[in-house]
């Protein structure tokens, strides 16, 4: 199964939005076949790994990492091909959320196919988790990425910010970017750095993710790099009743305005509109903001070996003030280094 969650992986950034599969076929101890869902609209992983393993399909084990689909969608079921390759057994991590699609399971087991469900579960669930988060919410699945300092600061006294992380950290940013279906930062972080917020060190998605900027007064510069590329790549500008003068020259541009009377409005507003998985890359108010509302599914610190000092901004500066006693703890689950960072990836302590 985890060879599987490493083929699903290879999907990251085309298949949404569709989730990362992945498949291996087993006969008598020995992979014969393996696939995965390389693209949306393409076959899925089952069918892939079926395809390689041709007639030594027959009386094998397949691992997948989600429920084979019983419904005609883009392509054909997964479930009647795995009867019709006579496979005596199916490993599942974990069943298909979307009612649409599930139902797999219970085809197999009635066609007399032995299925077990439950295999490294959580890792398959983690690896999909806007997927899976889209079924049970209306906001998108939120991770907040944020590039501190050793002191956690995510600017200098002077306002300064780049670059607090090394190359090797910034190039995987941009391959998280891929996997999203928007990047969101405030309207301090667009004023600051003037960025893109596009996909350059990585391997370019099938849909380049929506650039999102949390403007309250609709501030965003006409001249600004966001702005004047909106017509190319997606940009929403989220406001709250904001000059009519203002959203006139940004809707010249291209640029989407939504007026929403709050944060959780807003990220309603942006699940509505396709939005599955908002990547948020700043500032230290929309962090604050975001982490006082209870919805961060994900935190991401990448923390570099400076130390900024007396006056740098605080990564957490925004964030409601909580007596040590009652603070709640978050939950690393997964740490590594980044050439000279160190990068940790946080659940909310709610995600248990």
């Amino acid at each position: 199964m985890r060879r599987a969650l490493e083929l699903a992986r290879k999907g990251w950034g085309q298949t949404a939005p569709n989730p990362m599969v992945g498949a291996v076929v087993v006969r008598d101890g020995v992979i014969v076949g393996e696939g995965y869902h390389t693209a949306f609209g393409a076959a899925h992983a089952e069918v892939e790994a079926l395809r390689a393993a041709g007639e030594r399909a027959e009386g094998a084990t397949v691992y997948v990492t989600l429920e084979p689909c019983a419904h005609h969608g883009k392509t054909p079921p997964c479930a009647p091909r795995l009867l019709a390759a006579k496979v005596a057994r199916v490993v599942v991590a974990t069943r298909d959320p979307n009612p649409e699609a599930s139902g797999g399971i219970e085809l197999l087991r009635g066609a007399g196919v032995a299925v077990t469900v439950g295999v490294v579960e959580s890792e398959a669930r983690e690896l999909n988790a806007p997927f899976f988060h889209s079924f049970v919410a209306k906001r998108p699945w939120i991770t907040l990425k944020l590039a501190v300092s050793l002191d956690g600061a995510l600017a200098d006294a002077a306002g300064h910010s780049r670059w607090i992380t090394g190359e090797e950290s910034r190039r995987l940013v941009h391959e998280m970017r891929a996997g999203n279906d928007a990047i969101g930062v405030g309207i301090g972080t667009a004023l600051a750095d003037d960025p893109s917020l596009t996909v350059r060190d990585a391997p370019p998605p099938r849909v380049p993710p929506a650039r999102v900027i949390f403007d309250r007064a609709a501030r965003l510069p006409v001249d600004s790099v966001l702005a004047t590329t909106a017509r190319s790549v997606p940009t929403v500008v989220v406001a709250q009743s904001p000059p009519a003068a203002r959203v006139a020259a940004l809707q010249s541009l291209g640029v989407r305005v939504v007026d929403a009377s709050s944060l959780g409005t807003a990220l309603d507003a942006l699940g509505a509109s396709g939005v599955r998985s908002l990547l948020v890359e700043g500032g230290a108010r929309l962090a604050g903001a975001l982490i006082g509302a209870g919805m961060v599914d994900r935190l991401v610190i990448f923390q570099g070996s400076a130390i900024l000092g007396a006056g740098a901004l605080g990564a957490f500066a925004f964030v409601p003030p909580t007596e040590v006693e009652r603070a709640l703890r978050w939950r690393a689950l997964e740490r590594r280094e980044i050439g000279a960072d160190t990068m940790t990836v946080f659940a909310p302590p709610s995600d248990d």
